[in-house]
């Protein structure tokens, strides 16, 4: 390897990384974009959820019952007269479920016996109904909890658990959705910008140009490989300042281990990127495969958005090979539990040995020949 001819590459490359917007927008605007999207837009929690409550005899423990629902986060209460109003209701879709509390309600929760109350739910979004059946049933027991302690009885149950949770003790899914979208947004800087860039130069015929120039394949592709790599890790440094600051998503591990990652996966992701080129050299072809084979894996298999372990046992094990997969869990990990080096490790040896694979066989089909 000839390293005047490499300086050389690497200089056109960058000067004609420059001279182009479309790169420069793939590398800066669209992680600013997507992350702006994603950040305020997509969220797993449930919250302000139009619930209904029906009362068939008012007195003080429903009051305070409704006044529970109120005061939570989770609930815009809606008071209807009667079951039939409720069933109106949430059919027309202005309220997502309703609570029924009977004549005899107070008799029940002042009773020795447990109170019940009735709780219908629309569950054509099954995910939100579950969340929000898991929100009544805590202020259920919250409100039975005042109740007992305000009557000087004995709680019903000999041991009150505890809660606590770890990492992302505010339960803010944007604390785990924007690591996992870095993941997405370096997939479509590292492959969908070089396989398009590349695809392009055989479009105008300058690739042409540099075969029939002195240089070896190894210095076209390394020459190829650096420039992009270090504006990937541009786009990655303007991704994490936005994530850190903007979306206040704690930053716990080390930034040397996150660099080190993302370096990493930004190789995998470059080296599928020039394989995709090699083999497809129109522009559309290229955009079409890098969207099929990157992102919509990342974007559906990487756990960024759905649970692994909650997918078919087929699917999970296809998941072992897509690299976003290994990616997001050290993403997530380094931003919200720190350096858990027995989760970073064995990540990081997979996407070192997806590089490996990918930037070889790259280097292994790629020949100096036009056909």
């Amino acid at each position: 390897m000839n390293l005047g001819r490499l300086r050389g590459l690497i200089w056109k490359e960058s000067v004609q990384i420059l001279r182009d917007p479309s790169a420069l927008a793939i590398a800066f605007v669209l992680p600013l974009f997507l992350l702006l999207l994603f950040g305020y837009g997509v969220s797993l929690n449930a919250e302000h959820v139009p619930i209904g409550v029906v009362a068939e005899h008012p007195n003080p423990q429903t009051e305070t019952f409704v006044g529970t629902l109120r005061h939570s986060r989770y609930f815009d209460v809606h008071e209807l007269p009667s079951l039939a109003a409720a069933g109106a209701a949430m059919a027309q879709h202005e309220i997502r479920g309703f609570v029924w509390m009977r004549s005899d309600f107070a008799r029940q929760t002042l009773g020795p016996g447990p109170g019940t109350i009735g709780v219908a739910l629309n569950g054509v979004d099954a995910n939100t109904a579950r969340l929000v059946q898991g929100y009544l049933t805590q202020s259920w027991q919250i409100w039975l909890a005042q109740q007992q302690q305000e009557q000087g009885a004995a709680p019903a149950l000999p041991v009150a658990a505890q809660t606590r949770i770890w990492f992302n003790p505010a339960l803010r899914s944007r604390d785990y959705l924007v690591p996992g979208l870095i993941a997405v947004i370096m997939t479509l800087i590292g492959a969908l910008l070089t396989a398009l860039v590349v695809a392009r130069e055989w479009e105008r015929g300058t690739m042409e140009a540099l075969m029939a120039s002195p240089v070896t394949m190894a210095e076209i592709l390394v020459g190829k490989l650096l420039p992009y790599f270090v504006l990937g890790m541009g786009g990655m440094a303007l991704s994490v300042g936005l994530a850190v600051t903007l979306f206040a998503v704690p930053l716990r591990g080390s930034l040397l281990v996150l660099a080190g990652a993302s370096a990493l996966f930004l190789l995998v992701a470059l080296g599928m990127g020039l394989l995709i080129s090699s083999l497809a050299r129109n522009q559309f072809v290229a955009g079409q495969i890098s969207i099929v084979v990157t992102f919509l894996p990342a974007f559906i298999l990487s756990g960024f958005i759905f649970d692994i372990r909650s997918m078919p046992t087929v699917i999970q094990g296809i998941t072992h090979i897509l690299p976003a997969r290994y990616f997001v869990s050290i993403l997530q990990t380094v931003f919200l539990a720190g350096d858990v080096w027995a989760v970073i490790l064995p990540d990081a040896g997979a996407l070192a040995m997806m590089a490996v694979f990918f930037l070889g066989v790259t280097l292994l089909r790629s020949r100096k020949r036009l056909d």
